[in-house]
C-alpha cells in the first residue's frame, strides 16, 4: 500500500499535467479559428478552379499541356506527397494518414515501388528509418503557413513529373470536416484528373486568348499550387482540432484520476487513524 507521502506527489504531478493540457487545448482552440478561417475561405477557389480544369482536360488534347499528358509505360515511380504534423499530442491524426500512406504503397507497390515526398516531422521521421525513396521532406511549414510552402512543394512534384521520374503525383492528407471528425484524403494531383464522359453534358467548345498554350503554361502549375495550397490548410486547421480533442480528453481523464486518488488516499489516511488508535486503545487496556 503506497504511503501517504507517494499519494500526494502523485496528486501534484496528475494536478501539473491537468494545468499543461488545459493551456494545451486553450492554444489549440485559439488557432484552431484562424486555421478554419483560413481553409473555408480557400476552398471555393481551389475547388471551382479543380472543376473546371479537370472539364477542360476532358476536352483538350493531352499533349497539349506537359501536366495532363498521363505517361503511359513510363519508367518513373509514382510519387505519394504525405501531409503529417510537426508534433504529436493529437490522438490517431498522424497515424492515420501514415496508415493511409502505407496502404497506397502496399497497393500500388505490388508492380513498382512508390517514391515519397514527405512535409511534416512525425511523417518524415517514420519513413526515413524504413528506407523509402525520399524526393522531397519539409519540416517546419506549419509554424507559419504561407503560399510559398505550397509553391516549393507544387514546383518540386511538378519537375518530378515533367522530368520523368514521377509516373503519378499523389496526395494524403487529413481533411478538416469539423471540430471532432477529420477525414483521411487520398486524391491524384498529376496528371490533372479528366472528367468522365457520360453524354449527360453536351460538349463545350472553348475560344481561347492569347491561345491554349500560354493559358495552360500560365494556369495550371498555379492550378497545382492552390491545390495544395488548400491540402496544406485542411491539414492544418484538422491537426488543431485533432489536437484540442486530445486535449480536451486528457484533462478530463486526469480530473476523474484526481478524484479517484484523492479518494484512495483519505481511505489510507483513514485506515492509518483507525489503527492508531486502535493501538492507543490496546495500549491503555493493558496497563
Amino acid at each position: 500500500m503506497p504511503s501517504l507521502i507517494d499519494l500526494r506527489r502523485r496528486i501534484r504531478a496528475v494536478k501539473s499535467t491537468q494545468q499543461i493540457t488545459k493551456a494545451m487545448k486553450m492554444i489549440a482552440a485559439s488557432r484552431l479559428k484562424r486555421a478554419q478561417d483560413r481553409v473555408v475561405a480557400a476552398r471555393p477557389y481551389a475547388q471551382r478552379m479543380l472543376q473546371v480544369l479537370n472539364s477542360l482536360a476532358a476536352r483538350v488534347d493531352p499533349e497539349a499541356h506537359p501536366l495532363l499528358r498521363s505517361p503511359v509505360g513510363a519508367a518513373g515511380r509514382p510519387l505519394l506527397i504525405v501531409m503529417t504534423g510537426d508534433r504529436g499530442l493529437c490522438g490517431s491524426f498522424n497515424s492515420n494518414v501514415i496508415k493511409a500512406a502505407g496502404q497506397f504503397i502496399v497497393s500500388e507497390g505490388r508492380s513498382r515501388e512508390i517514391a515519397l515526398g514527405l512535409v511534416g516531422r512525425k511523417g518524415r521521421d517514420f519513413f526515413r528509418r524504413r528506407g523509402f525513396d525520399v524526393r522531397y521532406e519539409q519540416v517546419g511549414a506549419f509554424q507559419r503557413l504561407a503560399f510559398g510552402h505550397a509553391v516549393e512543394i507544387a514546383n518540386a512534384a511538378i519537375d518530378e513529373f515533367v522530368s520523368g521520374r514521377a509516373s503519378s503525383v499523389s496526395l494524403v492528407y487529413n481533411e478538416f470536416k469539423s471540430v471532432m471528425s477529420q477525414r483521411v484524403v487520398l486524391e491524384r494531383l498529376l496528371p490533372i484528373p479528366r472528367l468522365d464522359g457520360d453524354g449527360a453534358a453536351p460538349a463545350a467548345d472553348y475560344l481561347y486568348e492569347p491561345g491554349p498554350e500560354e493559358i495552360f503554361r500560365d494556369l495550371l502549375p498555379r492550378h497545382v499550387q492552390a491545390q495544395v495550397y488548400r491540402a496544406l490548410l485542411e491539414s492544418n486547421a484538422a491537426f488543431y482540432a485533432a489536437q484540442m480533442t486530445a486535449m480536451d480528453a486528457a484533462t478530463r481523464n486526469s480530473a476523474d484520476m484526481i478524484e479517484s486518488l484523492t479518494l484512495y488516499m483519505n481511505k489510507v489516511r483513514q485506515a492509518a487513524i483507525t489503527r492508531e488508535i486502535i493501538e492507543v486503545v490496546s495500549g491503555a487496556a493493558a496497563t
